[in-house]
């Protein structure tokens, strides 16, 4: 890889863990989206995406538990199905064509709450999710999670605070634990992906440790710099719509 490209990604992805860490997400989608835009091979962008994930999720998982932000109840019900769903999901090769796809509209969507997390409102009434309804969510999360290289908090954290299960706060601590979960899970089930990490996957995983360290010590005062979460989603669609159109 071109040293340039390299450091570019560094600070790149030391940014992204700084921002996703502060509620509670590892940045999967941030690190696939600049992969994208630079021209990183596919095969290279799902299982370095999950290495990262697994160390980001780690500290947000540790700062989140330590605060007393996060719930075994409200957890288990959608992990015990996202888990080995996640595995599944990461054995799976899917053409590059419909890898470029896939993760093009997982991104388009997080973008799309990422825009609407800025205006988010606590909801008042906090209510324990059906079993079943967890249970269903926890498996179609955790292999969207697998084939696609991320942790599945994008659409956890948002499913958690719309449908009143849960507080902000608890809501990020809960996907943390989620993500380091299904990351491992989904790099589990692709062990030959291990060989397409690049040479400077340490220098990356540095940044990505300095970046969640900081962002996950603030997670609890979620950040109210708008400005920062329109721009991000917009590079998102731009870099969704680059997979999908090439």
């Amino acid at each position: 890889m071109d040293t340039l490209l390299a450091l570019i990604l560094t600070a790149v992805f030391l940014l992204t863990a700084l921002l996703y860490a502060s509620v509670g997400h590892a940045g999967a989608s941030g690190y696939l989206t600049a992969m994208a835009l630079l021209g990183v091979a596919p095969a290279t962008m799902r299982p370095t995406a999950l290495v990262l994930n697994i160390l980001v999720a780690s500290i947000a998982a540790f700062k989140f538990y330590r605060a007393g932000a996060f719930s075994w109840a409200l957890f288990w019900p959608f992990a015990i199905t996202s888990i080995p769903l996640a595995f599944i999901g990461g054995g799976i090769t899917l053409p590059t064509n419909a890898y470029k796809v896939v993760v093009g509209l997982i991104l388009i969507y997080a973008a799309y709450r990422m825009f609407r997390s800025t205006r988010a409102v606590t909801p008042e009434i906090i209510t324990s999710p059906p079993p079943i309804l967890a249970l269903l969510s926890g498996a179609g999360i955790g292999l969207l999670s697998g084939l696609t290289g991320t942790g599945g908090g994008i659409f956890l954290s948002p499913l958690l605070l719309f449908m009143h299960w849960a507080e902000p706060r608890q809501a990020s601590g809960v996907s943390a634990v989620f993500i380091l979960m299904n990351s491992v899970a989904g790099l589990l089930g692709q062990p030959t992906s291990l060989s397409s990490l690049p040479e400077v996957l340490p220098l990356w995983l540095i940044a990505v440790a300095i970046g969640g360290w900081i962002g996950a010590d603030y997670g609890s005062k979620r950040w109210g710099n708008h400005q920062v979460r329109y721009a991000l989603a917009v590079v998102m669609v731009i870099a969704g719509l680059k997979l999908i159109l090439t």
